[in-house]
């Protein structure tokens, strides 16, 4: 059987000319401002337009542009290597993203090409939510259907869980223990893209399944005592956003004189969220506020335990399991998570 595997990201501008059309993309999804068509448009116009600037600033840091596609490039080139061989399948794995390209309708067209028996949507994004996962999962839909694609589709909505990445992250937890040393008490900060309370309330899961990971996390750590919380970076406009946010325990590890280890606990590949926005912006905070040590764990990226994760996930995809499904393969998230994509799919 031949499987195209999608694996799937955000996306992020090429150059500085791409940061303000890829804004656009961005602010233009009805799954992040929900108001009718015209309306949206013309407010993503009017927040890209004034967004531009202060990111393209940001991606000074970075060369002008978002690595994020060339690691994931170099995690569908990790992928390939793991699933070839591994059972009678032959596999490709292609790579796509929401906002930028190679996005949806490009990526199925390509996939179109292989003529695969099996397609397999695979998220970048352990933990679901409606502005991430299921906003892919809509334009996917959308863009195999304007080419007539009529393909078997198996999807992974989540894998808060996931033991290799649970196993991946841990490891970088511990070595970023020993590295600041035992001389000052240290506080874990488990650091998460943050959300619109409203999207929250309306049963979005993706609060409840980050800290379903920064338990997972803990739990293996298995250090009595461990001085740890999750809290969300990233806060834009004048919604109210979960929290509490990283940029204030930050500044409150530094009026308690402790040292702080970051987890970037929902982004799986470096881009400007961890290389700019916790290793510049936040370390300045940490300066100002006189935080003692500050430490930033990196990403799972293209770690071995983590990539066989990622084929397990593949295999669990291919099974009998329903779609979409958890990496669990049941439905993990309580009932009034309304917006879980398993809600009618699987029980718990």
């Amino acid at each position: 059987m031949k499987v195209a595997v999608v694996l799937y990201n955000l996306g992020g501008p090429d150059g500085p000319d791409d940061v303000q059309p890829f804004l656009f993309n961005l602010f233009n999804d009805p799954m992040i401002i929900g108001a009718p068509a015209p309306i949206r448009w013309l407010l993503a116009k009017v927040i890209s337009k004034r967004r531009a600037p202060i990111a393209q600033n940001i991606y000074k840091h970075l060369g002008g542009g978002s690595p994020l596609l060339a690691n994931t490039r170099a995690q569908v080139d990790a992928l390939d290597s793991m699933l070839t061989g591994s059972d009678d399948n032959e596999y490709r794995t292609f790579a796509a993203m929401r906002y930028w390209h190679p996005m949806a309708d490009a990526v199925a067209r390509e996939v179109q090409a292989y003529s695969p028996d099996q397609i397999v949507l695979l998220p970048l994004y352990p933990q679901f939510s409606t502005t991430t996962v299921g906003s892919f999962m809509r334009v996917w839909e959308k863009a195999v259907q304007s080419i007539g694609l009529a393909c078997p589709i198996k999807k992974i909505c989540c894998y808060p869980r996931e033991p290799g990445f649970i196993s991946a992250t841990t490891a970088f937890v511990r070595e970023a223990l020993q590295n600041a040393g035992n001389d000052r008490p240290v506080r874990i900060l488990f650091s998460a893209h943050g959300l619109p309370k409203k999207i929250v309330k309306e049963g979005d899961p993706y609060q409840w399944q980050v800290e379903q990971t920064a338990k997972a996390v803990v739990d293996e750590l298995a250090i009595d005592g461990l001085d740890w919380l999750n809290c969300y970076q990233s806060r834009v406009g004048p919604l109210e956003w979960i929290g509490p946010s990283t940029e204030d325990e930050i500044r409150r590890a530094g009026a308690d004189g402790v040292a702080v280890i970051i987890v970037p606990l929902a982004f799986v590949s470096e881009h400007s969220e961890t290389l700019v926005e916790l290793d510049i912006e936040y370390r300045h905070i940490a300066d100002a506020a006189g935080v003692v040590g500050y430490h930033r764990t990196p990403t799972v990226s293209v770690t071995g335990v983590f990539i066989n994760a990622l084929a397990r996930l593949v295999s669990v995809a291919l099974s009998d399991a329903p779609s979409p499904c958890s990496g669990d393969v049941t439905r993990i998230c309580p009932q009034n998570w309304s917006q879980c994509p398993c809600a009618t799919e699987i029980p718990s």
